[in-house]
């Protein structure tokens, strides 16, 4: 599926509630931390609530500094970014501040919920996803419908949670505030359920004020066809390091890592890597795992270039080592060229030996980008 990029964001008592049960908001951080959040907003195509955020909160979702909303308009984007909400029912308010404040705004419902709000005469695009409600659906309309390259989704709780338990968040923004709320009536951030597998990457911490930022990114890949967020970035590394590559007039510059089902990085490796003028990426990856690891049955392999199927250097091409080693998914950028093989088809060697072969083509031009010399 084509999507934006998903960050959540949110903040967080120590003890991991939104708000308390108060009649006024809980206010979790301060004005430095607002500020900043008021900077993503301003980097994002959309911002997204759930409904029960604006039944509860009652919030207008707006880039507030002038400064940044002007140079959005000289970067040639509208003033505000969309606003976009979710409700099943249809049962919103049409006097809240959500739809009389900023730019444009989206609702996505269900039939019965757009029927509901065609009787409101709500300020906004009303798009009814069918019968039920799904994220992947919401998501695909709002890249390809609507433009919109990056999400910024705000909450509720229930909207976030979700999202994580789908594999569809691309990076979790969250702030944590020094104070406990300690109702179990009030709302949590999270809930149970099943989430990804192993430990997210902590890619940022920072204090502000007496709040800490901490920003992190999935690890776990995904599953057969389905693509999760941490397969854009391992594929991304790929690419990265076929950048690393030495020269050459007769070989493509590949990258490849080799990741755990739980998101745990096994080995990388990259073309003539360590002085070998024949080693390929996918090969020099796996030469560094121990043949027994029972891993291997579970790992995903990134390579920014398809493995190749058939090569006079060495004895078994890349496809095959990969299905040696019990590999049973790839993920790749792009499909081998006749440059220097002609009709190569690692993808297909792999696929008539019941492995899974994933093409991610948004990274095709970062993975060209080291062969271009090469592809005229």
């Amino acid at each position: 599926m084509t999507r934006p990029y998903v960050l959540l964001s949110a903040a967080v008592s120590l003890d991991g509630y939104l708000d308390d049960t108060g009649p006024e908001r809980l206010l979790l951080s301060g004005p430095a931390d607002f500020d900043r959040v008021d900077e993503v907003r301003a980097s994002v195509d959309a911002i997204l609530i759930g409904a029960g955020t604006i039944r509860a909160d009652n919030p207008r979702l707006l880039v507030n500094s002038p400064e940044r909303r002007a140079a959005r308009v000289a970067a040639g984007k509208p003033e505000y970014p969309l606003k976009v909400t979710v409700s099943a029912s249809g049962g919103l308010d049409p006097d809240a501040r959500f739809w009389h404040t900023g730019g444009e705004k989206v609702v996505y419902t269900t039939d019965a919920g757009a029927e509901r709000l065609s009787r409101t005469g709500i300020a906004a695009d009303v798009v009814p996803l069918g019968p039920a409600l799904g994220w992947r659906p919401l998501l695909e309309h709002l890249h390809d419908v609507r433009g919109v390259r990056r999400l910024m989704v705000e909450g509720g709780g229930t909207v976030h949670t979700q999202l994580l338990q789908q594999q569809l968040a691309d990076e979790l923004q969250l702030v944590l505030a020094p104070l406990f709320v300690g109702d179990s009536k009030a709302p949590r951030l999270f809930g149970p359920g099943t989430y990804q597998g192993g430990r997210l990457r902590l890619v940022e911490t920072r204090a502000i004020e007496d709040v800490v930022l901490m920003r992190y990114e999935p690890t776990a890949p995904g599953t057969g066809q389905e693509t999760s967020p941490a397969d854009r970035h391992w594929l991304r590394l790929a690419c990265e390091l076929a950048v690393r590559c030495p020269p050459s007039s007769t070989a493509f510059s590949v990258g490849a890592v080799v990741v755990d089902a739980d998101g745990t990085e096994l080995a990388r490796g990259y073309s003539r890597e360590a002085g070998d003028p024949v080693v390929h990426a996918e090969e020099a990856a796996l030469a560094k795992i121990d043949p027994a690891d029972p891993r291997l049955a579970g790992a995903t392999v990134y390579s920014s270039l398809e493995p190749c199927a058939r090569r006079s250097s060495r004895p078994r091409p890349c496809a095959r080592l990969i299905l040696d080693a019990g590999v049973r998914r790839v993920v790749t950028a792009w499909r081998e060229p006749d440059t220097f093989v002609e009709g190569a088809d690692g993808a297909g060697l792999l696929v008539d030996q019941g492995a899974e072969v994933v093409v991610l083509p948004e990274f095709e031009a970062r993975a060209k980008e080291p062969n271009r010399h090469l592809l005229g």
